[in-house]
């Protein structure tokens, strides 16, 4: 019987072969903290007897929560990351420098690889095939500090995306959509395979998002075949070599196989207050905004901004709406200046912030007010993330993100298309 990719990449780091439900250890590739669960980590390193790393090249910190920092606190908690890299040998990102998950595709991150991070959305880097997923703060200390970790072997869900995207609809909507058919918890430690034409067409942007919320449906990761597309990828960020073809067995055996048409998606949003609460777009559309936030892990790279440029592109952001633009890494954000998308976006009212997480978990850069509303491409809407308990989130794509932003109500983005 043949294997599913996580049974195939969880084997190649155990030594032996695998399958679904068994507990394995296993070597680990990288390992890294950001600037919100770092300092725990730390300390738990310290407690459990560890002095120095094994491996410093294989453990990152990285600095894009607060960045740069807005508060004395959280100053003093780059202050001690800061001091632990010194010590150790650790890679530090400082701030500026980008979100963790999106500097680890451009820099670390090849097919294969077993990937460790204590963020829920290191499972980002499953669109490169790589077994990338969330620990908490214990465990990654342990991995940084043995280089290996232990986890169950998850049972994995064949996702078929047939047919092609129709005008208007992107990556999230199909993501937005497969959550609200199968729930937050649906799939709660399951691996998530992404295949069929829709997703072997898809850019390596579309799968990043893919894969950022495989976790909102309780997926332990999500992966993509390593193929032409992956290639092509690396050869672009200069990392030709680290390419490695992988996928399936032809005869692996999954627990369950999900086959959905794209061609019938229409955009899509997510509604106060969970990710599984997705709706088409025109269900509420009308809907008055305060803010847009387009940017984060999920939706935060140059791919994103032009589909938002090319909407918002001569025109100009609604009278009393704020447009928030964060790019995900240094490097997206020099390359939407070079080519103008950043200029387009400034043009029509945005506010360019700095490389990061920005508003997305509500420390700095766009906080709301009591019963304010925004409309984000991140990656989750529960009640407070942005910073306010009292105030409302709705998650869309790019697009619908840059039509909204024009009209201050949520509006289909394919009244706007080029």
């Amino acid at each position: 019987m043949g294997k599913t990719l996580a049974e195939k990449i969880l084997s190649s780091h155990a030594g032996h072969d695998v399958r679904a439900g068994e507990l394995v250890i296993v070597r680990v590739d990288l390992a890294y903290v950001q600037d919100g669960t770092g300092p725990l980590t730390v300390r738990q390193f310290d407690k459990l007897g560890f002095s120095s790393l094994p491996h410093p090249g294989r453990a990152m910190i990285f600095l894009d929560h607060a960045s740069p920092s807005p508060r004395q606190e959280l100053s003093n908690d780059h202050k001690f990351l800061r001091a632990f890299c010194g010590k150790t040998g650790a890679i530090l990102s400082d701030v500026g420098s980008g979100i963790s998950h999106n500097i680890v595709s451009e820099r670390c991150a090849i097919p294969g690889d077993i990937i460790v991070g204590a963020d829920s959305h290191t499972c980002t880097n499953g669109a490169l095939c790589a077994f990338t997923t969330g620990m908490g703060s214990t465990d990654v200390a342990v991995a940084m500090g043995l280089g290996r970790t232990w986890m169950r072997v998850p049972e994995s869900w064949k996702i078929v995306a047939q047919g092609a995207f129709p005008r208007g609809v992107f990556a999230k909507d199909f993501m937005l959509h497969l959550i609200g058919m199968v729930t937050a918890d649906g799939a709660n430690y399951k691996a998530l395979e992404f295949t069929g034409p829709a997703m072997t067409a898809l850019s390596m942007p579309g799968r990043f998002t893919i894969s950022n919320m495989a976790v909102e449906c309780g997926a332990k990761v999500g992966l993509f075949n390593a193929d032409a597309v992956t290639r092509k990828y690396l050869e672009l960020l200069g990392r030709p070599e680290a390419f490695i073809a992988l996928a399936p067995d032809p005869d692996a055996l999954y627990e369950r196989e999900i086959v959905i048409d794209v061609s019938t998606i229409t955009p899509t949003i997510a509604c106060p207050h969970t990710v599984d609460n997705a709706k088409p777009v025109t269900a509420v559309e009308g809907m008055k905004v305060d803010q847009v936030f387009i940017g984060t892990c999920t939706n935060g790279r140059l791919e994103d901004f032009r589909q938002a440029a090319a909407i918002l592109k001569g025109r100009k952001v609604a009278a009393g709406v704020r447009l928030l633009i964060t790019p995900v890494s240094r490097r997206e954000l020099l390359d939407g200046l070079a080519d103008g998308t950043f200029q387009t976006l400034a043009e029509a009212g945005g506010i360019i912030t700095g490389p990061g997480c920005g508003a997305c978990v509500g420390v700095h850069e766009g906080v709301l007010a009591d019963g304010e509303v925004c409309l984000s491409t991140q990656n989750r809407n529960f009640k407070g993330r942005m910073g306010n308990p009292n105030s409302f989130i709705y998650l869309a794509s790019p697009a619908t993100a840059a039509a909204t932003a024009l009209t201050g109500k949520i509006t289909d983005p394919r009244h706007f298309m080029p």
